[in-house]
């Protein structure tokens, strides 16, 4: 097993938030209906699944000539590969506010993205109140892959025909560590998901989500604490995520703490409507 992060200091917990995220990215990218580029000066993830949160420019340290024509070349491959919505993540590199004027200029609009927030394991609140008749079940076959797929793209807000692209991308990466997907099953009918990610230290909390019908009821808490408390039993004592403003409030009742944001840029094909739905980790 992997070195375990036991430094809670903010820049080491920081450290473990961004490496995680890219961690994610890259194991995701291992996928043969993945396209992950490493290059010199850019590195993404593509998958087709129209969410941000799934197609992102993970890294940028631009050239010291060219840099507006790296950026259209790339741009101008997302439109080739069909990529409808993306997230190209800034806050890194030197050259962070010449990137962000050769964004803007290309029509990329700033989106803040998701509170970095980080939890000491051994102080969670457990204790917390969940629905009775709620049970969490560990994804370990293809058909409940498919049923934690169709609550996910539900509480996600994609389009039906994503559920193939999602099943394409995950099929041959999560009945394996580090990854472990989580199903909330409510009266026999799936109505959570949840997915933890093992790198850089640390347990990292990924695609938390219930349908819409289920939610205020306690089952965010409790999709979200089920992946905590085993990374705990295998003996990890930091969990990281990045939480959007709907989840926030649940985080923090679980014990989760803030430790900044990841900003990004979001762009949207010129052909597509710019309020298309959206996943958040």
């Amino acid at each position: 097993m992997e070195d375990i992060l036991s430094d809670f200091s903010t820049p080491a917990v920081v450290r473990a938030i961004k490496a995680n995220w890219a961690d994610y990215y890259h194991y995701l990218g291992r996928s043969p209906n993945a396209e992950l580029y490493v290059g010199p000066y850019l590195t993404w993830l593509l998958t087709g699944i129209p969410d941000p949160f799934m197609n992102v420019v993970l890294h940028t340290q631009l050239p010291p000539d060219g840099a507006g024509e790296l950026i259209d070349e790339a741009l101008a491959h997302f439109r080739s590969r069909n990529v409808t919505r993306l997230s190209w993540w800034t806050g890194e590199g030197q050259h962070e506010t010449d990137l962000e004027k050769h964004l803007v200029a290309r029509r990329l609009t700033f989106s803040e993205g998701g509170t970095g927030m980080a939890a000491d394991l051994r102080a969670l609140q457990e204790d917390l109140p969940t629905p009775t008749d709620l049970t969490i079940v560990p994804v370990e076959d293809k058909e409940t892959l498919k049923k934690w797929i169709h609550v996910a793209n539900i509480g996600f807000g994609l389009p039906e025909s994503s559920e193939s692209l999602w099943f394409d991308l995950f099929t041959g990466q999560v009945f394996e560590l580090p990854v472990r997907n989580y199903l909330a099953v409510s009266n026999g009918q799936p109505v959570g998901t949840s997915q933890f990610f093992l790198s850089a230290g640390v347990a990292g909390i990924y695609n938390v989500t219930c349908l819409p019908q289920a939610r205020q009821q306690g089952v965010g808490r409790a999709i979200t604490l089920a992946p905590l408390l085993e990374a705990r039993k295998m003996g990890y004592r930091i969990s990281i995520l990045q939480a959007s403003d709907l989840g926030y409030k649940v985080y923090r009742r679980l014990g989760f703490q803030e430790y900044g944001r990841l900003s990004n840029y979001l762009w949207v094909n010129e052909t597509e409507p710019a309020d298309s739905g959206g996943n958040s980790p």
